[in-house]
């Protein structure tokens, strides 16, 4: 048995797709691509298959992680050409890694995500500016909703790492976050808008990275974007 780690992304033709769903597609994409799964016992068994924060609906990504565990060995650059050919338009596989088969699970290693989001503002840039370092100013930022019939109140800026200004152009403001994103709880992206004083919704949410904790089984790539976050904070 072996285990991969994968990091795929989901387009604009596939980002009202639920989570189970998203499982589901994988588990036909592999079986078509002849990838070697392994399964669950049981009456209905289920692909060893784990995605990380798993998207909100209508959110796109370039960054998303997943593991699966395979019942032979095959190299990742086969996987990656083999699940390629079978992907619809709408989703991305970019790369592929092994990983020890103890590893813990990547829910548990995550810290942040980044995001790229795109919203309709009558604000003028400077005021953004402001109403952002206002908000990362601020020690508390009371905040609420509804959630399974229930209404939750929590700290939002407890769950917000950093934010800036991207673009500003044609009454469109386009912003990067940094929100917490680990086992306990995570930042939405909608959520900071809000609290920012923008009347309208996002029109646009691109998670573009998932930030993992000291976890030595992920590229060089994401290691050095962490000494980077590191750095910035220092």
């Amino acid at each position: 048995m072996e285990r991969l780690r994968l990091r795929f992304g989901r387009g604009e033709p596939a980002r009202f797709i639920s989570h189970l769903d998203i499982i589901r597609f994988w588990d036909r994409t592999f079986r078509r691509a002849q990838i070697p799964l392994v399964y669950s016992h049981g009456f209905t068994p289920h692909p060893r298959i784990a995605v990380a924060s798993p998207l909100v609906v209508g959110v796109t990504s370039e960054a998303e992680l997943m593991d699966i565990w395979l019942n032979k060995r095959i190299f990742p650059q086969t996987l990656l050409l083999k699940v390629r050919m079978e992907l619809p338009v709408g989703f991305m596989l970019f790369d592929a890694w092994r990983i020890d088969l103890d590893a813990t699970s990547i829910q548990s290693v995550l810290a942040f995500a980044e995001y790229r989001v795109e919203v309709h503002s009558d604000m003028m840039d400077q005021q953004a500016t402001v109403q952002i370092q206002q908000l990362l100013q601020a020690k508390t930022l009371p905040w609420h909703h509804l959630k399974e019939n229930q209404m939750r109140a929590y700290d939002l800026r407890s769950l917000i790492d950093n934010i800036w200004v991207v673009d500003y152009r044609h009454s469109t403001c386009t912003l990067g976050m940094r929100l917490r994103c680990d086992a306990s709880s995570s930042g939405r992206a909608e959520q900071v808008i809000s609290a920012l004083g923008f009347v309208s919704s996002p029109y646009s949410i691109h998670r573009t990275k998932l930030i993992l904790q000291g976890d030595l089984d992920y590229p060089d790539t994401l290691l050095s974007l962490q000494h980077s976050i590191s750095q910035q904070a220092n």
